[in-house]
């Protein structure tokens, strides 16, 4: 009895104090930091509208961090490189009822993780996709955001507390939570600094003393046959950032990509404004050259496919524009839209030198799990 008492006074304290911006409640939306007054919210990337429900269903939570712009923030690396809005935001907007119903197993590590948390613990999930593991622990009270609105739907219709969010930029309070969990997300982060301003957020929101676990993908992967079907970015495009935006050709010199670096988050020069090329034709030019090359060493970019079957495409007309767009390709045989996903698989140690020099927290286990790379941090201040 006094476990429920507690439950049900810290869901009254998330509903308006749970949030980094403030929280303004009309009907039975909740959206942070601008107040609307119109009965219907329209969310992107879902078709139609969300309308406001009069008999106590989920809410959707909207928050201003996944804004498409983010023109407010003053950091470069806030901003969405036109990689990861087109071939991950998009895509998982595209994908999403079909993406959700393949997800149902439970990994065990990150499972024992959320079973050994104290009861009435609040476990903040950053990048839930379909949510699968939103109130796995029912002693703990789960809240979570993702980029992605159609998942925020579908998870909201299940009755999760959720919103839309950007992994670098959460908006919840500095100190909220007692453990955040960040699920194969960093992984389709396109440069170095955005993966680490992504972990130092989820140390922020958390407690002195609370737990974060990550996992990403891993340069090691167990099935060596799935990841000759993996497309390699094998032209290090990494300078050629232009601000948030597109890219430009390189040279025909240009080397193995390791890692994106920051210094391609620059204004395109004057000389670049003529070109005609846009950054999808560039990317498809860049993996067409590659077709066939196998894994090579330090290789870590990757286009990953996914197969969104005809019948499923056919729901929203979502697909039939990704086509047309060049964003997304059919395959006849297979009977389906494929979509090319971006992922930077992490190497051994990589994950760890990403939080090697954050002052308020330590690496408290690590481990590799089921291709993945992954670790514990505690936060100390």
């Amino acid at each position: 009895m006094f476990y429920d008492a507690q439950r049900a006074s810290r869901s009254f304290y998330l509903s308006r104090e749970a949030f980094h911006l403030p929280t303004v409640i009309i009907g039975r939306v909740c959206h942070s930091g601008i107040i609307r007054t119109m009965r219907e919210v329209k969310v992107k990337g879902v078709s139609g509208l969300c309308t406001l429900d009069s008999d106590g269903g989920p809410q959707i939570l909207l928050s201003e961090s996944a804004s498409v712009s983010q023109g407010c923030s003053s950091l470069n690396v806030q901003a969405t490189p036109e990689i990861e809005k087109k071939y991950v935001h998009h895509v998982y907007d595209a994908i999403a009822p079909h993406f959700s119903s393949t997800r149902f197993a439970k990994w065990p590590k990150v499972a024992n993780f959320l079973s050994s948390l104290p009861a009435g613990s609040l476990v903040l999930d950053a990048g839930f996709g379909n949510g699968k593991y939103l109130g796995f622990n029912p002693d703990c009270f789960s809240i979570g955001c993702d980029i992605s609105a159609p998942l925020i739907k579908i998870c909201a219709d299940r009755g999760h507390e959720v919103l839309v969010a950007d992994a670098l930029v959460l908006p919840y309070r500095t100190g909220f939570g007692d453990a955040a969990i960040s699920i194969a997300v960093l992984h389709h982060l396109s440069t170095e600094s955005r993966r680490k301003k992504a972990i130092e957020e989820l140390v922020r929101v958390v407690k002195k003393g609370g737990l974060v676990l990550i996992t990403v993908w891993a340069v090691e992967q167990e099935d060596k046959a799935l990841v000759s079907k993996w497309t390699p970015l094998t032209k290090k495009y990494g300078e050629e950032w232009i601000g948030p935006g597109s890219l430009r050709v390189r040279s025909p010199s240009s080397c193995t990509l390791e890692s994106i670096p920051e210094t391609a988050e620059k204004i395109l020069g004057e000389n670049e404004k003529d070109s005609n090329q846009s950054s999808v034709q560039i990317l498809h030019e860049m993996t067409s050259q590659n077709e066939g090359i196998k894994t090579t060493k330090n290789q870590q970019e990757y286009f990953v496919p996914w197969h969104l079957p005809y019948h499923r495409a056919e729901v929203s007309g979502v697909s039939a524009c990704a086509v047309a767009n060049g964003l997304a390709k059919n395959d006849d045989k297979k009977g389906a839209v494929v979509y090319n996903r971006y992922y930077h698989v992490f190497s051994e140690g990589e994950l760890e030198r990403l939080v090697s020099g954050m002052h308020d927290a330590v690496i408290v286990d690590r481990f590799f799990d089921k291709s993945n790379w992954c670790i514990v941090l505690e936060k100390t201040l």
